[in-house]
């Protein structure tokens, strides 16, 4: 019976991509070299561009996206913020809803974007390769820019934040597992692609041209690997209005904070004197204490620079830089990651009432003995741990397809609901959370507020949620009184204070395995992760369709 609702299921889906417009892309991944601070550096990129394609799309458009491996590294694509919804297959982390696309060989993605608008964006989510391999999605409304929910601007500007190595990536991630250590740090910062003109050997900046009086629409992603950033224009203030596609009340800024995996939408209008001004990006070091933060101390800049309308010319002005916050300012952080609220609009989602399942996660950092693997490595090893369980990828079938054949020997579905006893020694596993479809799931999600302690910014796959509350120091259980139900935030990704928490709210109604762990990539291989597998339902469109026949084998 479940193989003929399945092969039902597979039309149903066939009909609904068929009636929708499809946007087809090819992703060549490749080496390239690139000329950066003095030197020449091998990266991987694709279609041989830093940041690579940018997929745009309206809201309710298919997309086919067949990414051909030239690589030497084995490799998979993540479309970050998409919602997957019974496209699991096509999500791609890993071992997590995959084997990897293998060198010379291709698999190709394909998804809907039923539901959301704004700013996404795609990266590798295998290995440091991310570094290099991203790119910016845009999904705009069905009917275009006459739908935004805010005045449409004037013109729309994507800016990728990256971090930079002088190093194949590959061998910086290599170093520190062997080692059992942190990675080295990024030489520089970039903005799509480029230094900017305050370090070594700069050769390009990446300039934004405007007409005074306008408004602009910066689609600001964070694509760096491992640390927060702040992001100024000189002279200008921002109107953000939508965060990792989800939108937002209007909140007036001089400062945006992303950390990795963010995205902010932000109007910033040109009414400052004609000239130019630098957009600046700079480190937050979120770590306590702050003498072990050991983030890039650089700055990247691009440009924006004013056209005078009345002779027709592009001022060549010296650019204003911005004054921007000290590395370690949490208040001006959290001052943005708390102020956030969803639209108070008729149509915003509303925030499930009944909770079904409770649980509060810890982060923690800790050690755990060096293993076979780590050939360098002298005693312990750096560690990260969800609930004392330090997560561990399985190597022979990813976690989706042991879910859809029921392969025992995989996993575990024994993640546990709250932390262990203080004390308790970390633990290494793959342990995942069962849920019922169509379940409701409130979790708190706790950062130690002892030393060290560091935001960890927690990324869900397969979801949206609802930020409830956040604060610092320790939760109280049982506080309800301070939570948002009415007007709160919505994102895939959550800065989790350092020394603080964060409560946030979904509804499991997407089957398959979603992995839900700490997007300082730095931290997944020390295990600061975890999965959730959801559950089929009862009907057609609740259960798990069929892996694609190019599914890559391991």
């Amino acid at each position: 019976m479940m193989r003929i609702l399945l092969f039902v299921f597979a039309l149903l889906l066939a009909g609904s991509v068929a009636d929708a417009a499809t946007a087809n892309y090819t992703f060549t991944v490749e080496s390239m070299r690139v000329n950066q601070l003095c030197n020449s550096t091998g990266i991987i990129a694709v279609n041989g561009r830093l940041p690579g394609p940018t997929i745009e799309v309206n809201e309710g458009d298919a997309v086919a996206v067949n990414v051909i491996n030239g690589s030497p590294y084995n490799l998979t694509i993540h479309w970050h913020g998409i919602l997957q919804l019974l496209t699991p297959w096509a999500d791609g982390p890993s071992m997590v809803t995959q084997c990897p696309i293998q060198p010379n060989s291709s698999y190709t993605y394909r998804f809907n974007v039923t539901g959301q608008e704004g700013t996404l964006w795609w990266h590798a989510h295998s290995s440091f390769l991310r570094a290099t391999v991203y790119g910016a999605l845009i999904i705009r409304p069905r009917n275009g820019s006459s739908s935004y929910p805010f005045p449409a601007p004037d013109q729309e500007v994507p800016v990728v934040l990256g971090e930079w190595w002088n190093r194949n990536v590959v061998d910086v991630e290599s170093d520190a597992v062997s080692f059992g250590q942190l990675p080295s740090q990024s030489d520089a910062f970039t903005i799509n692609g480029l230094t900017g003109e305050l370090y070594q050997c700069a050769n390009e900046t990446f300039t934004v041209d405007v007409q005074p009086n306008t408004t602009v629409l910066l689609r600001v992603i964070n694509a760096g690997l491992n640390t927060h950033l702040f992001f100024r224009v000189a002279g200008h203030a921002f109107t953000v209005v939508a965060v990792d596609a989800c939108y937002t009340a209007n909140y007036t800024t001089d400062t945006l904070v992303l950390a990795p995996g963010h995205t902010v939408d932000a109007l910033m209008v040109a009414n400052a004197s004609v000239g130019s001004y630098y957009m600046a990006v700079q480190a937050y070091d979120s770590l306590t204490p702050n003498t072990m933060a050991a983030s890039d101390e650089t700055t990247a800049t691009g440009i924006v620079r004013y056209n005078s309308t009345s002779t027709n010319t592009t001022t060549t002005a010296t650019p204003v830089m911005p004054t921007m916050p000290d590395s370690s300012d949490s208040t001006t952080a959290n001052a943005f990651y708390f102020g956030l609220r969803g639209p108070a609009s008729p149509g915003a989602p509303a925030v499930p009432s009944k909770v079904d399942v409770n649980m509060t996660i810890e982060l923690g950092l800790g050690q755990l003995p060096c293993d076979s693997t780590q050939t360098s490595c002298a005693g312990n090893a750096v560690a990260a741990a969800m609930n004392g369980m330090s997560f561990r990828l399985p190597t022979q079938m990813s976690l989706l397809e042991a879910q859809f054949n029921g392969t025992p020997g995989v996993y575990t579905a024994d993640f546990p609901d709250a932390p262990p006893p203080s004390g308790t020694p970390m633990t290494e596993g793959t342990k995942v959370r069962r849920l019922k479809y169509n379940s409701t799931v409130e979790i708190v999600l706790q950062n130690p507020t002892a030393f060290p302690s560091e935001n960890h910014p927690i990324h869900l796959h397969g979801f949206n949620f609802f930020v409830l509350a956040q604060g610092l120091g320790n939760f109280t259980p049982g506080n309800v009184s301070g939570y948002n139900l009415v007007d709160p935030v919505s994102r895939n990704t959550l800065a989790v204070p350092t020394g603080g928490w964060a409560v946030i709210r979904f509804v499991a109604n997407n089957p398959g395995m979603w992995f839900f762990h700490c997007h300082l990539d730095a931290h997944v291989p020390m295990g600061l992760g975890m999965v959730f597998a959801v559950d089929n339902g009862t009907t057609p469109g609740s259960f798990l369709p069929p892996p694609p026949a190019d599914l890559p084998k391991c």
